[in-house]
């Protein structure tokens, strides 16, 4: 009889023992679920997209032979490329365009851009070393990315004129778009991002990373501009990093480059 007892007790132990095992496996197995779904839940609510842009009206033959800086001023010699027209198919792109025609994009070191209309016009420089881009931009600041549509170079300004100059040698990554405040709905559900590379092909050796408000970010291995969408109204950031391959950013002039730009709605839109 004792010897049955004993037997019951020690199946009766084993039994809890075993219960309280599963019970705690469950628990965790729970707890794990919980953490791995977070993040993703997170992403959701933010839901940027970043899609390739459309394809554009090319410019081929587009060229700026020469450009000249004296007197606080900028020349260009253009060719094949009609400064102040719309780009033809600027109604179907669905983002912000310039009422003011095709142009020039002049960006001086990290600022950004300067739009110009004109072959000449009045622009000052401080005196010291100066990294100074020049590239042709469709009406809707799409740039044309091609070796003659461009110039890069590396010069240095006293007393309002270039005292010496040199090709731009290092990779380098420059910010175009998005810039500014959009306006209206047609502006601002599609955003343009842009940009301009010198020295670089992007693939496995070299990538951009898009970071977007500081809270999502992609990494672009294709040279050509995109759309940016489910930005909000306001305030909004976008920071471009040139990385190698892995990932790291890499050790080159003017990188990485930030800028900030305002969503508006159109009060004519939201009266209605």
């Amino acid at each position: 009889m004792k010897l049955t007892n004993l037997f019951t007790f020690l199946f009766l132990a084993i039994f809890s023992i075993g219960f309280v095992s599963c019970g705690g496996g469950a628990e965790e197995s729970s707890e794990e679920t919980t953490e791995a779904e977070t993040p993703q839940t997170e992403e959701s609510k933010i839901g940027y997209t970043l899609t390739p842009f459309t394809e554009s009206t090319s410019f081929p033959d587009a060229r700026i032979p020469y450009m000249s800086f004296e007197d606080n001023q900028f020349s260009f010699g253009i060719n094949d490329f009609k400064l102040g027209a719309q780009t033809p198919d600027a109604p179907q792109k669905m983002c912000a365009n310039s009422a003011k025609g095709q142009h020039i994009h002049l960006i001086v070191d990290n600022g950004p851009y300067a739009a110009k209309y004109t072959y000449d016009f009045p622009y000052e420089l401080s005196d010291g070393e100066h990294y100074v881009l020049a590239f042709l931009s469709r009406s809707y600041h799409q740039s044309i990315k091609t070796d003659k549509a461009h110039i890069a170079k590396k010069m240095t300004i006293a007393g309002a004129g270039v005292t010496a100059e040199e090709d731009i040698t290092e990779p380098m990554l420059f910010y175009s778009r998005p810039k500014g405040s959009y306006v209206g709905k047609a502006n601002t559900d599609k955003v343009m991002l842009d940009f301009y590379l010198k020295n670089v092909t992007l693939g496995n050796e070299y990538k951009v990373k898009v970071e977007v408000n500081g809270e999502q970010e992609f990494m672009v291995d294709t040279w050509q501009p995109y759309y940016l969408e489910g930005l909000p109204m306001g305030d909004n950031t976008v920071k471009l990093t040139l990385v190698d391959g892995s990932g790291n950013m890499i050790d080159t002039p003017l990188n990485p480059v930030e800028r900030a730009f305002t969503l508006a709605a159109d009060p004519a839109e939201t009266a209605q």
